[in-house]
């Protein structure tokens, strides 16, 4: 009898989950082996085309980019958190949460202004002689990975942040009472102790990087290119659905592939609990 109500309970979710998601996906999955005459001629166009092929290494290039940089400014701002007393720690809380408070697209456009080569930041540099000519950054990948590293340091810094929170104090004092340095401390115990951490934090960002769209298309050129902004050049532009729904699928089995390989680290389990 528990079993069933705990069954009735679930039908309207499942319901849900299989009109919203399952039925809409298994359309998107068929779409994708409709071209006339060849079912996996969506794929292997996608997989065969050397400009295909440069969008698909883009993506992933910018996307571990990112990743790699959010990571490295976002653990000593976690640390920096776990340190500071109630205070600060609450207004450095709120300086980090609160662009997510903020539309992509009005921090994207912000990011515009700023970087345009008339912008006060090209302005600055004229002024204090570091350049003689405004730098040429907008519409570049330099311009894509900054405005993504803006928007997705927060989903960095919190899983760092709440690995930090899980160490015994006592550990660092304990190896700074034994003699040891804060370098050796940091690799003995911190960096080992927060290692689910920031694979959890390298997984999100990763992941959200992979199928980001309104900043590689707003502040990226054509050399910036992005499997996303692909994708919406088939359904908006192109009109080809198939390799659309191709596309689609091959960004969803890379994400997939992700999880799986992150699951041999972090639990799925902890993965979303930190999220």
């Amino acid at each position: 009898m528990k079993r069933a109500g705990t069954l009735a309970l679930l039908v309207p979710a499942m319901l849900l989950i299989s009109i919203a998601f399952a039925l809409p996906l298994a359309r998107l999955m068929g779409l994708s082996f409709s071209t006339p005459g060849a079912p996996f001629g969506a794929y292997a166009q996608l997989i065969g085309d050397e400009v295909y092929g440069r969008v698909f290494g883009n993506t992933v290039i910018i996307a571990a980019v990112v990743t790699a940089i959010s990571l490295a400014i976002a653990y000593p701002v976690a640390i920096a958190l776990n340190l500071l007393p109630h205070g600060w720690r609450v207004l450095l809380f709120g300086c980090i949460l609160m662009p997510l408070w903020i539309s992509v697209l009005v921090r994207t456009f912000s990011w515009i202004l700023l970087l345009e080569r008339n912008g006060p930041l090209n302005r600055f540099l004229v002024w204090s002689k570091l350049t003689s000519t405004p730098l040429e950054v907008l519409f570049t990948p330099v311009a894509v990975v900054i405005g993504m590293v803006h928007v997705l340091l927060p989903y960095a810094i919190l899983p760092i942040y709440a690995a930090l929170t899980r160490i015994d104090p006592s550990l660092a004092r304990a190896s700074d009472g034994l003699g040891a340095s804060g370098a050796t401390t940091f690799r003995r115990i911190l960096l080992p102790l927060s290692a689910k951490g920031i694979m959890t934090a390298a997984t999100f960002v990763f992941l959200l990087s992979l199928g980001f769209f309104i900043t590689p298309a707003l502040l990226g050129g054509a050399g910036s290119m992005s499997l996303s902004m692909l994708i919406d050049s088939f359904v908006s532009e192109q009109l080809v659905w198939p390799l659309a729904a191709a596309a689609s699928m091959i960004l969803l089995a890379g994400c997939l592939a992700v999880i799986a390989l992150a699951s041999r680290f972090v639990p799925v389990g902890d993965l979303v609990e930190a999220r």
